[in-house]
């Protein structure tokens, strides 16, 4: 089964960093506000095609939701959205359950996607539940086994979250403190500790003693275990992902949705086709390089293209403010 393009959420300031990358932008700077409506930020260029990106930080839950759901599905079509990333954390909330059901109801005559989170996974039966990766116990296997049987598989979505956080031991609340990358970079560089994988969390780890502190237990994410996330949820029938750019910029060639789970596929062929080879491996090992370089090739182009109406003029909404989101 193969998998959709990486849906990455990005700062409007920071498209082009997108540029070359089979990426699905969902653009950040839009946010549920008083009323409720709905409000842009101002910076950056005016996003065009891909998906919003929506926040409710700071929304009091009070309101009705179907003229801020108008709102939504307005200027989802005026700037050529084909859905919405809804990144609501705060669970429990009312009428947000109220949006999330129109919304999808909505979406789903125009053909469009709804991605929600976890608490609002119920709200809508079109939408699609946004499951984290970072776990500091457990399996991540058996996490996105126990989402798909909650939500029907064909549902959820891969929420890639780079974890690094230092726990100490023993910890009982299972939170650490976290890490910032450069504050990781030091440690590795200050202790040099012995660094092992966990196949289960599918996250690096290392321990270490502080006089201070007693055992501490360091958990984190590279390039590597982002990639493997992926893997493991493709391998589960898993084929959508959403990741913020900021987490995994210096990992985006990594995470390019064809490349990271197309090259596994290419690598359980050759193990298969080389079982059956027997001796005679150099034909073989030949044309699985070859079939490698020609999925590399096919992935350099670029999935999106820039969406330009010349004859449209960006129109001005009263209940989307440009002095940013507040």
């Amino acid at each position: 089964m193969s998998m959709e393009p990486l849906i990455v959420t990005v700062p409007p300031a920071r498209i082009g960093e997108l540029r070359g990358l089979r990426a699905v932008p969902a653009h950040q700077g839009y946010r549920i506000g008083r009323g409720p409506h709905l409000f842009r930020a101002a910076a950056g260029p005016v996003p065009q095609g891909g998906l919003m990106a929506l926040d409710c930080v700071g929304f009091d839950g009070r309101g009705e939701a179907a003229p801020l759901c108008d709102e939504v599905v307005r200027e989802c079509a005026a700037r050529g959205f084909r859905g919405a990333v809804c990144d609501f954390e705060q669970g429990g909330v009312p009428l947000l359950d109220q949006v999330v059901r129109r919304l999808g109801e909505g979406f789903a005559r125009r053909g469009w996607t709804l991605y929600v989170t976890e608490p609002y996974g119920h709200s809508s039966p079109r939408a699609r539940v946004m499951i984290p990766s970072a776990l500091s116990g457990g399996s991540l296997s058996r996490r996105l086994e126990e989402a798909a049987e909650r939500f029907g598989r064909e549902r959820v979505t891969l929420a890639v979250q780079r974890v690094a956080e230092d726990f100490f031991l023993p910890s009982p609340t299972g939170s650490g403190v976290p890490l910032s990358r450069r504050e990781l970079e030091e440690k590795l560089e200050q202790l040099h500790p012995s660094v092992f994988f966990s196949h289960e969390l599918c996250a690096r780890y290392f321990t270490y003693m502080s006089r201070e502190s007693g055992a501490h237990f360091v958990l984190f994410d590279d390039r590597d275990t982002l990639r493997k996330k992926l893997e493991v949820a493709q391998e589960l029938g898993i084929t959508s992902a959403v990741a913020a750019l900021p987490e995994v910029l210096d990992a985006a060639g990594e995470l390019d949705a064809r490349d990271a789970l197309v090259e596994p596929q290419v690598r359980k062929w050759a193990r298969s086709l080389l079982k059956k080879a027997g001796e005679d491996t150099t034909a073989v090992l030949a044309e699985m390089k070859a079939l490698s370089e020609a999925v590399r090739e096919e992935n350099q182009r670029p999935l999106l293209r820039p969406h330009h109406d010349p004859h449209r003029r960006d129109r001005q909404w009263p209940l989307l403010v440009q002095d940013g989101c507040r």
